[in-house]
This record gives C-alpha cells, structure tokens and sequence, in this order.
C-alpha cells in the first residue's frame, strides 16, 4: 500500500444542534508525489465536513485533516450508532484508495408538540376536543395525555390516554369533556382546563427543560338548558293564563248564560203570542187548531195543532220558518297539495236551516286554511295545523235561507300524517253542521 489513513479516535459522540470534531491523518508511503481527496460516506455525510477535503504530499510525509460533525437537531436524525468513512482516493494511484471507518453515537433528545382543536367549545352538558401530538425528538417515546381543571366540576377524559411515537410520528387522541350536572337556568358558566402531553421515564424529566411540552389551554362553556328569554315568555304565559280564569272566562260565561236566557225569554213570549185565542172567542171550535177566518176556514196558520203548531216557528209573514226537525249534515273535503277544494251543502227549496253547532275534523294533522261560510255570510276561517278537532256552538242558531250553501273550502298546504304512520298524499277534512231544518212559511 502507498497510501495510509488513521482516524485520531475511532468513536465520536455529538449532541443533535451541538458539532463535535476529530482528525484524520494522511501518509504518502508512496515513491512519487500524490494528491488525494477525502470525502466522507454513509448515512452521516450530510452533516459532517473534512477540512481539507484534498491535500498533496511528498513521499513518505502526512499530514492531518479536521473532520466535524454538526448533526441537526430534528427528528431525521435517529439517536443511536451512525457508520463513519472516509475515503481517501489518491489522485495518481487509485487503486491505493484506503477507507478507514468509525462511529458517530449522536445522542437523544426529547421534544414533543401538541396541539388543541378547538381551544373553546359550547354545550349543554359536555363537548370533544381533539389532541394532536407529533413526537419531535429522535428516539421513540411514550406519550401519557393527562387534563386538569381548577376544582371538581368537570371530568375530563382521553381515548386513548397513552400512545407510542417514533421519531416524526403524530398522533390524534379524542378529549371528552362533561360537566358534573346540568344549569338549568341562568347565565352560561366557562370552565377553563388544561391539557399536557407527557413522555415516559425519561421524558418526565424533560418535562421540565426547555423544548419540555407547554401546557395547552381549553376553554368549556355551559349553556343553561332553559334560555333566559324563555322563562320570561312562561311567566307572561302564567299571568295570562291566571288573568283569563280571574277575569275573562267568568265574564264570557256569564255574558253566555245573560244571551241564552233572553233567547229562551223571547222563544217563551212568541209562543204564548202565537197561542192566543183567535177572534172567534173561546167556544170558537176552530180556535184551538190555529185556523184562519177564510170561507173554506183555512188560512197561513193552518196546520198548527193547539199553541205553538206547526204555524208558530215563523209566524205568520212570507219567509217564516215553521217547526221543524233535527237534521245533520257532513260535508267532506279531499284537496291535493297547493290545490284550493270546495265541498257544500244546499238547503231544499221550501226549507230554512238553522245551524247551531258545527264540528271540524282535521284529523290527519294537514296544514292549509278552512273557511266556512253559510250563503254569502263567512263564519270563520281557520289554519289546519292549529287543531284536530275543533267544534263551534250557537244558543241562537244561525238562520240559512232555502237554496243557499253551507260551504267549507279548502286550501292544502302540506298532508299531514294520519295514525297509521304514513305520510297522506293529500288533505282531507270532514266538516259537521246540525241544527234545525225548518219548513219556509210564506
């Protein structure tokens, strides 16, 4: 061999982001003058220089070269035992080359980042958190997450709560936070917490130093479950609902019972009107059945059997009505989605109707708008989704004239769902109306 290599120190430790140095020595054991360049190789040549990289010796002299290690200080850099060579290549020789080896041990370091999204949640009772920690060091590590809060009010938990990191690993760990009870009422409360990563034996004491994992904070806010505002609405509820049972409904019932009596009063004096005696005096045999005084002894009274008859309900003008009966009709309407449908009733000719109660069944829950109208006269209209059943009673009835309509129209806005589940593809509504179908006296 004409050429000849020796490292000063076959193993050299360094810290990552620290340098650490040792020489190299070159001898020419050749006959002639050589120039040679030296170039390091393996896994740590891309932090380590040689300085100078080429010399030219005379024969039989050396010379020594410096070599420095400056490993980053980052993850990439694995702590441990690295391979070092050097390769001296002679400039006019080179099959004389000589490669002499070595070991770089860089040592660990610990560095852990952690990260938390978001750093403030709202809830009722609890809210997730998530935790994400990278393991920045260069030697693997056991991370333990561990979450505290000032007092006993929450309980704060991980899944899962412990995880093993390589070098340049990251990791996501769910943080569930729930509070110990509910808030009722009132203002929101803002539970503050916070939230550290830790490594294992030896990463308890970096915990500590500098480059140690910070404490990350969090913020739980708790809304109450009843909103300020809504106990406000309750209580205008509550006072309404007292002023009506104190005030109103004693006044509308007895408003009632005032117009029910009147209406019996005046029903009590025409009948003892139209019960009178006629003219021809209390022998007259004809005065009993309600006769008139015509040559053939009929009149507009005829049919009438004793006080009150069949003559008595309208009296004797043109357009009265007589006694009649109880009569009940329904009416049903079927519409389809955005349509409009009518369903009617028409008096007899002949006939006066007087309504007295009307129910109205919505019983499939739909939403749109009924208006009821008996003739030209509107009653009422009322939106479907405000009722299933909703019902209308009169002490006086509501008089409608031969041939005019009882009419209940229809406006679909949405079917509803009936008790058997599924949705219907239209609306559909009954109506009721009962009273008195009269005879029309003339």
């Amino acid at each position: 061999m004409t050429t000849s290599a020796e490292l000063e120190s076959p193993t050299v430790t360094v810290s990552p982001g620290g340098t650490a140095t040792t020489t190299l020595t070159v001898r020419n054991d050749g006959d002639i003058v050589e120039a040679y360049t030296l170039e390091v190789v393996g896994d740590c040549a891309a932090w380590t220089t040689v300085e100078p990289a080429r010399v030219s010796l005379y024969p039989g002299t050396s010379e020594t070269v410096a070599l420095t290690f400056s490993p980053p200080r980052s993850h990439e850099v694995r702590a441990g035992e690295t391979p070092l060579a050097v390769r001296v290549l002679p400039a006019e020789r080179p099959e004389s080359v000589v490669v002499p080896e070595g070991t770089v041990t860089v040592e660990p370091f610990h560095e852990l980042r952690t990260e938390l999204e978001p750093r403030r949640r709202r809830g009722w009772l609890g809210a997730r958190f998530g935790a994400a920690v990278q393991n920045r060091g260069n030697t693997p590590v056991d991370v333990v997450l561990a979450a505290k809060q000032a007092g006993e009010d929450l309980r704060l938990t991980f899944a899962p709560d412990g995880k093993r990191l390589e070098p340049g690993e990251s990791a996501e760990v769910r943080l569930k936070v729930r509070a110990r009870k509910l808030i009722w009422f009132g203002e929101p409360v803002t539970w503050p917490f916070e939230v550290r990563a830790t490594e294992g034996a030896e990463g308890e004491a970096e915990a500590e130093q500098p480059g140690g994992p910070e404490p990350l904070p969090g913020e739980f806010a708790q809304i109450p479950v009843l909103p300020k505002w809504l106990l406000i609405v309750l209580a205008a509820l509550l006072a309404l609902l007292l002023a009506w049972f104190a005030l109103v409904r004693p006044a509308v019932k007895s408003t009632a019972e005032q117009a029910g009596a009147k209406a019996a009063q005046e029903e009590t004096e025409r009948g003892k009107e139209q019960g009178s005696t006629p003219p021809g005096g209390a022998d007259n045999p004809a005065g009993g059945q309600g006769q008139g005084t015509g040559p053939d002894g009929t009149g507009p009274g005829t049919g009438g059997s004793g006080p009150g008859g069949s003559g008595g309900g309208g009296g004797n003008g043109s357009g009265g009505a007589g006694s009649g009966q109880q009569a009940s009709e329904t009416i049903d309407v079927q519409t389809r989605t955005g349509a409009t449908a009518e369903g009617s009733y028409k008096v007899p000719a002949g006939k006066v109707f007087g309504v007295t109660d009307v129910v109205v069944a919505n019983f499939q829950g739909d939403e749109g708008i009924v208006t009821i109208s008996f003739g030209d006269r509107k009653i009422t209209t009322i939106a479907l989704e405000t009722f299933r059943n909703q019902d209308y009673h009169w002490v006086t009835p509501i008089q409608v004239p031969e041939n005019a309509t009882v009419t209940a129209s229809v406006t679909c806005a949405k079917p509803g769902t009936p008790a058997t589940g599924t949705q219907a593809s239209g609306c559909h509504q009954v109506l009721n109306v009962s009273g008195v179908l009269s005879d029309l006296t003339r």
